[in-house]
């Protein structure tokens, strides 16, 4: 028996209500991710990139069609079950880091572990090894504000793998970032996707970065199609 895809999305359709204005976002919308796949979905600014990405994350509910994760239609799962589905199953990283403030990068890291059970010192201890791994052995026990965009991310990107997720879903991850420092992240990403087997799916407008994953779609007018 097979196992089910890591991701499934099918019909998927959202629309946002405002007064008597109705606007119709995504349209019947399917994906399968398979683990280890990459993918790429380009569009223009405003076409429903994100608000896809946040559909398939479990972040914001479709106005019709269903997400399963492992094989689980995720909105009949309650809150605490889905919560935990996703802290196991899915990474996110965003075009802005999202890291808290007052905490470390090794703290910040450790978060999603401690949020799934594991003993802090254990947890920071993995955060150390995976923030060496991506490149910041020297900014361990730094915060935020003491660390560059690309150090930012690079915290960012060890967060949303820390659980070795099967899937990571990244929202224009390199789209704040000088274009050096944009190359060496996604050069990253395609590397730990390699080494973990996670499965990619980047949300972005840059053709040239799409280009260089295995599968490519295009949202227009709400509607995904293959290729760019």
């Amino acid at each position: 028996m097979t196992n089910p895809p890591v991701l499934h999305c099918s019909h998927l359709a959202k629309s946002f209500h405002d007064g008597e204005l109705d606007t119709q976002v995504l349209v019947d919308v399917n994906l399968t991710v398979n683990k280890g796949d990459r993918i790429a979905i380009v569009g223009s600014s405003g076409s429903g990139k994100s608000t896809l990405l946040h559909l398939l994350g479990g972040l914001d509910e479709p106005t019709s069609g269903k997400v399963e994760i492992h094989g689980q239609d995720i909105n009949t799962l309650s809150v605490n079950a889905l919560s935990t589905l996703r802290n196991q199953s899915l990474g996110f990283v965003y075009q802005f880091h999202h890291l808290l403030p007052e905490f470390t990068a090794v703290e910040n890291v450790a978060i999603p572990l401690i949020i799934g059970g594991t003993e802090p010192k254990q947890a920071e201890q993995q955060a150390e090894e995976l923030l060496i791994k991506v490149g910041l052995s020297h900014r361990l026990i730094h915060k935020p504000s003491e660390l560059s965009g690309g150090e930012r991310q690079r915290a960012a990107l060890a967060r949303a793998l820390i659980t070795q997720p099967d899937c990571l879903l990244a929202d224009e991850p390199t789209g704040n970032l000088d274009h050096r420092t944009a190359s060496a992240i996604f050069d990253l990403i395609l590397e730990l996707n390699e080494s973990l087997g996670t499965a990619l799916v980047i949300v972005t407008h840059d053709v040239k970065l799409a280009a260089q994953m295995d599968t490519a779609y295009t949202l227009i007018d709400g509607a995904l199609t293959i290729g760019q």
